[in-house]
């Protein structure tokens, strides 16, 4: 008897292979799925979604005896990230748009079009883990701490929690590519993407370029007391803490320090002036579905590769919160997400303004 129906999101990775095959053989009515999201200009060494992605899915659903569909989203894709992005870097923001692609296309668009089919639960190649305790559901990192993704779903709710699965949550990576070469996955050693699947070669301002048409005016490199100390080539091409690529000759090491749209400068300065103890981030999710009443002590990190850092979090009107670190952190960085955890739990984010 069937442990209920699943629509499980395949990338064409071994990830999401893996976690189909351990749905299918744990009972569950499964059928898998590729979302084309962009054309071709997305076919790029390290990236993702492509022609070759959607065909390695398929040969993995073939091989796991689970049918198989594309989705194409591009429109909407186009929509809910590619103008975000876009729109993020040129108001001097960095964006990060794998975490708009889950909350919108994967547990938002592709879940609705589950539901359609009539698979009212979506899974998904994630490493992190969700646990049930007396009706409520949590978020949690997974085992491997090297492979954890929690970071980046974040944004999901309670009635989105119930109704997802994570496959993954206990395995290691090692693990994962041995149960895809026993099963003779053709993507067992296929490496991860590593690249945005928009973004050829990490050129972000040439994607800016080709989606305007619009080429941004050069500007000022400026210290803090208003000093010029260079010219910048579009405030597109620089994000926080940047040093690479500046093209400043001075006395020691510039980095930058903000962006500033209006005046159309981008302010630098030296390592030690990148340091802050605080931040205010919009767009709250609280995963308990509901904001705590009063300020809360917990762990928060603020990039994906960053160990979470002791801080207070108070939650403010507006789905806003303020978050104050014990200790400086360097570059903390608009556009970006503040993630919240409480241990291995993760209690929300939101984005950093």
């Amino acid at each position: 008897m069937s442990k209920g129906k699943v629509l499980i999101a395949m990338s064409g990775g071994v990830d999401s292979s893996v976690a189909a095959y351990l749905l299918k053989e744990s009972g569950y009515d499964c059928i898998g799925c590729t979302m084309k999201l962009c054309g071709d200009e997305c076919a790029h060494e390290g990236g993702c979604c492509t022609a070759d992605d959607a065909a390695d899915a398929r040969s993995v659903a073939r091989r796991i005896g689970i049918p198989f569909h594309v989705f194409n989203m591009t429109d909407l894709f186009r929509q809910n990230v590619i103008d975000r992005f876009i729109g993020s870097y040129l108001s001097g923001r960095t964006p990060n748009p794998c975490v708009d692609c889950n909350r919108t296309m994967k547990f938002g668009e592709l879940r609705r079009r589950g539901e359609e089919l009539g698979y009212d639960c979506l899974a998904t190649g994630h490493y992190a883990k969700i646990e049930e305790k007396n009706g409520r559901y949590y978020l949690k990192k997974a085992a491997d701490p090297s492979k954890d993704q929690s970071y980046v779903l974040y944004h999901l709710t309670q009635a989105e929690l119930a109704k997802t699965l994570f496959p993954l949550g206990d395995l290691t990576k090692e693990a994962a590519r041995a149960l895809a070469a026993a099963n003779g996955f053709l993507n067992a050693n296929k490496p991860d993407s590593q690249d945005i699947c928009f973004v050829p070669d990490g050129d972000y301002a040439a994607v800016i370029a080709a989606y305007t048409g619009v080429t941004e005016p050069e500007g000022d490199f400026i210290l803090s007391d208003g000093t010029v100390v260079g010219r910048h080539k579009g405030i597109s091409r620089y994000t926080v803490g940047q040093r690479r690529g500046l093209g400043i000759a001075y006395s020691e090491p510039l980095y930058v320090k903000r962006i500033l749209v209006k005046e159309n400068k981008v302010l630098v300065g030296r390592d030690k002036d990148l340091y802050d103890d605080a931040c205010d981030v919009r767009e709250v999710n609280w995963i308990a579905g509901e904001a705590p009443q009063e300020p809360i002590r917990c762990a928060v990190k603020i990039r994906y590769r960053q160990k979470e850092q002791p801080a207070t979090v108070t939650p403010l009107s507006g789905g806003r919160a303020a978050v104050k670190f014990d200790r400086p952190q360097r570059a903390i960085t608009p556009g970006q997400s503040a993630v919240f955890y409480d241990g291995d739990v993760v209690l929300g984010g939101g984005e950093i303004e």
